[in-house]
């Protein structure tokens, strides 16, 4: 029970504002010192080496490179032009700006994964057109906050990766297993979007359509689309190949966003030393979180938790499908206080061999845990896409239309999620 009481010590240090990495290494430090003739100082003698099997862990070395590659691309134009020749094509449909959205931030998610990026570009870009075409706000905000998660399931994902190494499973089969998943939502979403504006025309009314040919604008969005898919294809078709790893596929990733953006002309020095101080910034958040979750776990399991928790659900619970339930239940509910590493770093770990005992699937446990994760960033109060946006969007939305509009998108992701949970042959297809 000493390990749970670690679990809500750390939540109110959370809610008091102490950085993720303190809070839970602060946490261990402190139930460390409180039971020393349980536990005591010395078991972070262990600490050091775990550290150095982060620093050597090759797979974790994609999320710096990932995130390298995303902010090239932020500069590089690409969402601009995408948003642009997209929203001219399906503008004169009802609804058709947000559908652009949906679609350009699939294509956004599997070339560039970075949530916090993608929200504020299309904050930036797309919410003044979608208000200045009076589409409701709630339906814009839902719209441009859910489209810029989707690379929190879309490979190629930080969380996939990361769950690829927690969970001890190859993040190229996670990579193949998410295509399906991530096109399902993305089908939900435009599905909902043309549904509601059918039904409320005045949510998302048609554009006028201007005086140029069709033939034009689907020339114009193919010239966006293709650099785009040329890298997606470099990197995502070399990993399902077998051709390189998913760290070597990043590596390929980042040199083709550098040679995206000279081709574009956008490319300035200032761009790299951009990308190279915020991926420090980022990757440095990440690793530190990771040793302070190591610390949290070391403490946690010389207190037994885990053997506690593992008896919880094979002999209280006692059941697969009743295991599945509440850990979805439980990872989604902590979804709107920890954000996605805190929960893939110390509660997964947890649950990985219960998993095993019970003989669960690792591959679409993990796309089950990925795609409610992804609902952590749509979640109030702290969900972090629901701050990127307002930061975008100023005083143009208010915090409660914001809140207001990502309800049916959360449903929307609850019901993908039910679709994997169902069907889980559904993650299969690419093998």
């Amino acid at each position: 029970m000493i390990g749970m009481l670690m679990f809500l010590a750390a939540l109110v240090f959370l809610l008091m504002g102490i950085p993720v990495a303190f809070a839970f290494g602060g946490v261990a430090i402190l139930f460390a010192i409180l039971f020393p003739w349980d536990v005591g100082l010395q078991v972070f003698e262990l600490l050091p080496f775990r550290i150095y099997g982060i620093m050597q862990n090759f797979t974790l070395m994609a999320v710096p490179l990932f995130i390298f590659m995303g902010l090239v691309l932020e500069k590089s134009k690409m969402a601009e032009e995408l948003l642009e020749s997209m929203g001219k094509l399906f503008g004169p449909v009802r609804g058709g700006l947000a559908i652009s959205t949906v679609l350009v931030g699939a294509i956004l998610a599997a070339s560039t994964g970075i949530v916090g990026a993608s929200v504020v570009m299309m904050g930036l870009i797309t919410l003044p057109i979608m208000l200045k075409h009076r589409y409701s706000p709630e339906l814009a905000c839902g719209t441009i906050v859910a489209s810029g998660t989707l690379g929190q399931i879309i490979p190629p994902s930080v969380v996939l990766i990361v769950l690829g190494d927690v969970m001890y499973v190859s993040v190229g089969d996670l990579f193949k297993a998410a295509v399906m998943p991530g096109l399902v939502l993305t089908s939900l979403y435009i599905l909902y979007i043309l549904i509601l504006s059918w039904l409320k025309p005045e949510v998302g009314p048609a554009m006028e359509r201007e005086n140029i040919p069709y033939g034009k604008l689907f020339r114009k969005a193919f010239k966006a689309i293709v650099p785009p898919l040329l890298l997606i294809v470099a990197v995502l078709g070399s990993i399902f190949a077998g051709i390189a790893s998913p760290t070597e596929s990043a590596a390929v990733g980042v040199v083709g966003a550098i040679l995206l953006s000279v081709a574009k002309k956008t490319f300035r020095w200032e761009t790299l030393r951009y990308a190279a101080l915020e991926t420090v910034k980022l990757s440095a958040m990440i690793f530190m979180i990771l040793i302070g979750a190591t610390a949290f776990s070391l403490v946690f399991n010389a207190f037994d938790g885990g053997d506690f928790v593992h008896t919880f659900f094979t002999e209280e619970l006692g059941g697969k499908w009743t295991f599945i339930f509440v850990t979805m239940a439980v990872i989604f509910v902590l979804g709107f206080f920890v954000d996605f590493i805190e929960i893939s770093f110390i509660v997964v770990p947890i649950l990985v061999p219960i998993a095993a005992s019970f003989g669960i699937d690792p591959i679409w446990f993990a796309i089950l845990i990925a795609m409610n994760l992804q609902a952590s960033f749509l979640t109030p109060p702290f969900g972090f896409a629901l701050f990127y946006l307002k930061g975008a969007a100023g005083e143009r939305v208010t915090t409660g239309q914001i809140y207001k509009g990502v309800i049916p998108f959360i449903l929307l992701q609850l019901t993908a999620l039910g679709i994997v949970m169902l069907w889980p042959q559904i993650i299969y297809w690419l093998k």
